[in-house]
């Protein structure tokens, strides 16, 4: 039977305890591990053991807390518990009288990096791919092993704060510069020698924080320096997440009460914080959309069963302006040969510069060489002939939002591919079953819909035409994981799904202009509903011209159907700041005057929409902003253009910032309940219209107790 970790003792008296979870492929931390870890600690009191190293039979050391366990607590004791037993282990295990060393070959995160914390010594693998960090708070929690003990104690309690309500991952070279490893090495080999050599050389190590004399670096919460930096850092944090993520004010006060008690008493305020986390909406929000469904996501759950997985060789792009030459790049990046056509040569490659750009800048910041930058640029051929689209495994269209140069381009491209290529258009609006009326192979035509700017944002949303085959819709989900992006599946109608409901956003923040909100009431509200950006310069961002441009194809379209169109009734503001030139930010002129200095509110906005004597409260502002979105969405649900809960909740977060501690749009709805929405969204039409009358499937859910799964 395999046991979670393996015991070797060397002719040296060294023993090496492997974590190896059976059945996982990383190990997490839980009751098994600890279990483990403690028969080892039991081993040390042979005299003839004189050290441990503590090492992973798997790639990375360990991947953080079990979430699976944590999904079941329902009481704060659950997670007290819980976080006070891994402590009893690790402090048995500091305390126990002889060196321990953690030998860290991959990945150290969350209570992965808090065992390592608890060895007196740390040498880590010098791979720059190997994350070492402190990422709870992503999924709204804290560490909960000690690391709001030990780390401020190890790298001073500014460093700590940083790294844990940030949550970012830390290289193994700038760990060794901060002090929170020990050495690193060149391979596996020169870690475990090197590991034993510091065993050998430290008999009787111990933490420095069980020193007699210890101080914390750069002082504790009572010193002036820390008191200084602390009476500033609530501000900057309640700034930045507007207090809706409580995790981050849960980390700053676990240290500081910790930086005035000793080490046990400040073990168990942090086990109350971390329970606190662990029990909080927030954090069961974030944990079951950032985790679950992300994860289900990434394994396939929305790609269509049975059909092989492939990769694309070569890669086709039609239109070198800014999508296309994102697309090219990410693509080059993964490998894949990109030839990148226009229609001229001079933008064709202006479009390849792009990628120089981007390659000229991480190579001054030293996150590549010249030789990797001039390879994958050498994977980009810029020209204007489609001949060159030769042997294409995918063509990405990625012109104007015109149907008619969509058209012309599939055409002349499809005469070039081979018979089983795949065509996709990155079209943001434009439904795919009519896009395809051009190609002449509609069972391979599919929509790979791509966010701006293409190189950092995560998503991309892959829409499914009404003869698109299920073989063309699984080559399009392997290509966008094979790029390193996150795909949702919806099936096709207007707007598909992330534009349409990002669209209600920013409309109904220019509604409430014209109502006579105050626009810097509109924009604070924006930012305390937790979206990235106010919704009035983030209509700026995406171009007010655009949104006319889109609004007034949406009312050709819809009248040859024989359509009504209802206009938004904040589009009148659009249609009339752009009469006036004022489009949007690529203009310098819109909602705002924006310069290289940054952006603020145009002056004459209040003037041209004058201010109402009576203003609504904030939390209105914001249920309006939220409830428009969330709605929107369960509209989409209820139509069949979203396909999984999952996909719409991860959408949401990644392709317009939906507020992540409300774990995406559908997740919203789920939280409130279903009967609280309806009965909120009703007041809310009965105060600004029909577009707040909830969707029929929530009122169904009301009714029933019913929710958003799967």
């Amino acid at each position: 039977m395999s046991t979670p970790v393996t015991l070797t003792l060397g002719d040296d008296g060294i023993l090496v305890a492997t974590m190896d979870l059976p059945g996982r492929p990383m190990n997490v931390v839980g009751d098994e591990l600890m279990e483990g870890i403690a028969a080892a600690i039991g081993k040390l009191a042979d005299p003839a053991v004189k050290g441990l190293i503590l090492a992973s039979g798997k790639a990375d050391f360990c991947a953080g807390g079990d979430l699976d366990r944590m999904s079941k607590w329902t009481t704060p004791q659950q997670p007290f518990e819980g976080s006070m037993a891994m402590k009893k282990v690790l402090r048995q295990l500091e305390l126990q009288g002889k060196p321990v060393v953690a030998a860290i070959n991959g990945h150290a995160l969350g209570g992965g990096l808090e065992i390592a914390l608890a060895c007196h010594a740390r040498i880590v693998v010098d791979d720059p791919r190997l994350k070492l960090g402190q990422p709870e708070v992503k999924l709204g929690l804290l560490p909960g092993g000690g690391g709001t003990v030990r780390l401020p104690r190890l790298v001073g309690i500014q460093q700590a704060l940083q790294i844990m309500a940030e949550g970012n991952d830390i290289a193994p070279a700038k760990a060794l510069a901060m002090g929170l490893v020990t050495a690193l090495a060149k391979d596996r080999d020169d870690l475990m020698a090197q590991a034993r050599a510091w065993i050998a050389a430290n008999p009787k190590a111990k933490q420095p924080w069980d020193q007699p004399k210890f101080r914390f670096p750069g002082g504790d919460s009572r010193s002036p320096a820390v008191v200084q930096m602390l009476a500033i850092a609530p501000s900057v944090a309640s700034a930045r997440s507007q207090g809706n993520y409580p995790a981050i004010q849960h980390i700053m006060s676990s240290v500081f009460e910790g930086g005035l008690l000793d080490f046990d008493a400040a073990s168990v305020v942090e086990s109350r914080y971390f329970a606190a986390c662990a029990m909080s909406q927030e954090s069961r929000n974030m944990i079951g959309t950032l985790w679950y469904q992300l994860n289900a996501i990434k394994k396939g759950a929305s790609r269509p069963a049975g059909i092989a997985r492939g990769k694309v060789q070569k890669l086709g792009i039609l239109g070198a302006g800014m999508m296309g030459a994102g697309i090219a790049y990410v693509s080059a990046k993964a490998g894949i040969d990109v030839v990148l056509l226009d229609t001229s040569q001079e933008g064709a490659e202006k479009g390849k510069a792009y990628s120089q750009g981007l390659l000229d800048k991480a190579l001054k910041k030293g996150r590549t060489t010249a030789e990797k930058r001039d390879a994958l640029l050498a994977r980009i051929t810029p020209t204007t002939e489609y001949a060159k689209l030769e042997g294409c495994d995918l063509v990405i269209e990625a012109v104007f939002e015109d149907r008619a140069i969509k058209a012309e381009v599939t055409r002349q491209a499809e005469a070039v591919i081979p018979a089983g290529a795949v065509f996709a258009s990155n079209t943001s609006t434009l439904p795919i079953t009519g896009l395809a009326q051009a190609s002449a192979r509609p069972a391979q035509f599919i929509g790979l819909h791509f966010f701006s700017p293409v190189d950092k944002m995560p998503l991309v949303e892959i829409i499914v035409g009404e003869k698109t085959s299920p073989e063309t819709l699984a080559r399009g989900f392997d290509y966008v994981l094979q790029i390193g992006k996150t795909p949702i599946v919806v099936n096709d109608s207007r707007g598909f799904y992330t534009s349409r409901v990002f669209g209600t956003y920013v409309m109904e923040g220019i509604a409430m202009l014209k109502e006579g909100v105050h626009p810097r009431s509109i924009e604070v509200a924006g930012l305390q509903a937790g979206m990235p950006m106010p919704p009035l310069a983030l209509q700026d961002e995406v171009s007010l011209s655009l949104g006319l441009h889109v609004a007034d194809q949406t009312k050709k379209d819809l009248a040859a159907e024989g359509k009504a169109y209802t206009e938004h009734p904040g589009m009148s503001v659009v249609r009339q700041l752009c009469e006036i030139g004022r489009i949007g930010k690529k203009a310098g002129r819109g909602f705002y005057d924006w310069t290289d200095d940054g952006r603020q509110l145009w002056p004459e906005l209040t003037k041209l929409y004058p201010v109402a004597p009576q203003q609504p409260g904030q939390r209105e502002l914001i249920d309006r902003l939220m409830f428009a979105q969330a709605n929107e969405a369960a509209r989409c649900v209820e139509e069949g253009v979203l396909r999984s809960t999952a996909d719409g909740n991860i959408g949401s977060i990644f392709g317009w910032g939906f507020a992540p501690f409300r774990g995406g749009a559908l997740q919203y709805i789920n939280a409130m309940g279903a009967k609280a929405f309806v009965a909120r969204a009703r007041e809310l039409a009965a105060r600004y219209g029909s577009r707040f009358e909830p969707a029929a499937i929530v009122v169904k859910q009301a009714e029933t107790g019913g929710r958003f799964e799967g």
